[in-house]
């Protein structure tokens, strides 16, 4: 697939009929000034206005975040577990109302079928095409699509041979055929406009052109004002974001090969005088040289290391936000780097703090590459006094913990619980949220997730109201869908009764058989969540998680979760 996007997109190659409407006529009397602006297909002022005419795809960025290419309508998107059919552009507003916030869940049915800049169309059968197109469409030299001007039709175009004298003529309709009749011409061919010809700018202005010349100073004046592909930073704020922070490699491809365990934990630091060093884990550092430039409407960064020639090319920015910068370059070669400065060369002192601040319960803990769902709602509580302690309701363990800098300057926390083993370990910080924190040690095998638990956050009056409400009877499952396999039967034997101790019984034919921990908390971004751990017993491990709450009555609570390949959980209590 990545070979056919590839070829696709860098050579540009289209045999296609251009008799969609357009009406060939040979041999008529020709204009008087025409033939004088004949231009070559292959010139500079050809690739404008193949550029001014190709398929703007910018108007669905929302939705494919490229805009070299548009989704052909309908199709239909999943919003936070809400299907929406996106059948006009005006839908898209709809869209965008939906997207309230960064975390907001867009999930894109497939297959869809796409239309490039050169009209071509072809279908996507996954997310991982979509993602190969977009990247494809990153390290692209330059936008395809010039989006404030455009032709107002009909246009007629003459064609010549190596004299000067006409051929043939067509009149074109829109820019399909104005882009694919170029697309059709060969390199030496002869063509020429019947002047004068109108262009629409951005702001609706029309313009009359009357030569070739006048033609191409519209283009070039306005063709930067509104492209929606442009970066969203300049050269200089490229190159001060560098600067500004060391930087964790998170995922290094290169030559078709994930290169990612030999780049694993290194820091990339970027000094102003252009020199960058790789420092591993254990304390070797490579040195190089490094540069920005700005390429059309994109701006590149050059690598240059004699020690690590794989990473030694000229980078796109394929996406950049507050944390992540993610690069890529042709022939699929990507890094993905993740912003240091709140777990680099950081004050020890200002994790202590933050860990001291609340409880923190554990979202997520990883080891030896298995999820560890019985630590799921765990608390954690720092002490000053280097004392920790892990409760999960009525069970309480001590140990001790520190903060420290590795080699690396990296914060690194040290767990030691000796009832524990599973937490006992030395973890180096790699995200510091306010309210959440993420650790690892040096591969994806083992990885910790907390998040901040308050008196604010238990307290919550609508957190409250749900826990009193689950205390109070008997509830079953009267619905449970894993990934939209509808497993409610597995429980239809159980009952779960909620206690004022954090510990929920389940029982079978009135006869307990396993005790749980549960609790209700509204998190820092305002979600209110449940935490349920049932352990790895049976059935009961599916329902441990850290659901949303997506609705809740006297008699009724809806829960919904995403698990790690993207699919959509729903589970339901209703009081019996």
């Amino acid at each position: 697939m990545k070979k056919l996007i590839s070829y696709l997109l860098y050579s540009s190659i289209l045999m296609l009929f251009i008799s969609l409407g357009a009406c060939q006529k040979e041999f008529e009397d020709l204009p008087e000034q025409n033939n004088s602006e004949a231009i070559k297909a292959s010139s500079n002022t050809a690739q404008l206005i193949k550029s001014a005419s190709s398929n703007d795809g910018s108007y669905d960025n929302i939705v494919d975040g490229a805009s070299c290419f548009s989704i052909n309508f309908p199709y239909v998107v999943n919003i936070n577990g809400l299907n929406v059919n996106v059948n006009a552009v005006s839908t898209l507003e709809l869209v965008q109302d939906l997207l309230t916030d960064g975390e907001d869940d867009l999930e894109i049915q497939f297959p869809i079928t796409v239309t490039l800049a050169d009209f071509t169309e072809m279908t996507l059968n996954d997310e991982d095409e979509l993602e190969d197109l977009v990247e494809a469409c990153q390290v692209l030299e330059d936008d395809d699509d010039i989006e404030c001007v455009s032709f107002v039709y009909p246009i007629k175009v003459y064609s010549f041979d190596i004299a000067f004298q006409q051929t043939g003529s067509v009149t074109l309709e829109s820019d399909m055929q104005l882009r694919r009749y170029f697309d059709d011409l060969d390199d030496d061919a002869l063509v020429s406009f019947q002047f004068p010809i109108s262009l629409k700018l951005y702001n609706d202005i029309e313009h009359t052109v009357n030569d070739n010349a006048e033609l191409v100073d519209i283009i070039e004046s306005v063709k930067d004002n509104c492209d929606d592909d442009d970066n969203d930073f300049t050269q200089e704020e490229l190159s001060d974001y560098l600067v500004g922070c060391p930087w964790l490699i998170e995922e290094v491809v290169t030559n078709g090969t994930n290169q990612t365990n030999q780049y694993l934990e290194s820091l990339m630091k970027f000094q102003a005088d252009g020199t960058v060093t790789v420092n591993n884990s254990v304390g070797n550092t490579v040195n190089g040289t490094w540069n920005t430039v700005k390429v059309g409407s994109k701006v590149k960064l050059r690598l240059n290391f004699n020690e690590l020639s794989g990473i030694s090319l000229e980078w796109f920015v394929y996406d950049i936000d507050d944390e992540m910068l993610k690069l890529i370059a042709k022939d699929g070669n990507k890094i993905i780097l993740k912003e240091g400065c709140d777990f680099v060369n950081n004050d020890p002192e200002v994790l202590r703090n933050v860990l001291q601040e609340c409880s923190w319960a554990i979202n997520k803990v990883t080891v030896d590459d298995e999820v560890l769902k019985r630590l799921l709602g765990y608390e954690f509580t720092f002490l000053a006094n280097g004392e920790v302690t892990l409760v999960n309701g009525a069970d309480i363990k001590n140990g001790t913990w520190e903060v420290a800098n590795n080699t690396q300057g990296r914060l690194v926390m040290s767990i030691e619980i000796t009832d524990e083993p599973d937490v006992s370990f030395d973890w180096l910080l790699s995200d510091l949220e306010d309210n959440n924190l993420e650790f690892s040690m040096g591969d994806d095998d083992y990885e910790l997730v907390l998040e901040k638990i308050c008196v604010d956050n238990i307290a919550d009056v609508d957190a409250v109201e749900i826990r009193d409400i689950l205390k109070t009877g008997k509830w079953e499952v009267t619905k449970y869908l894993d990934d939209g396999d509808d497993e409610t039967e597995d429980y239809a034997n159980f009952d779960f009764t909620f206690s004022s101790l954090a510990l929920v019984t389940v029982s079978a034919n009135s006869l307990p058989v396993h005790l749980g921990i549960w609790k209700v908390i509204k998190s820092s971004d305002g979600q209110l969540k449940c935490y349920l751990n049932f352990g790895v017993i049976g059935s009961l491990e599916e329902l441990t998680n850290n659901w949303r709450v997506i609705s809740s009555t006297a008699n009724r609570l809806e829960l919904r979760d995403k698990d790690d390949d993207g699919g959509t959980n729903t589970l339901i209590f209703e009081r019996k």
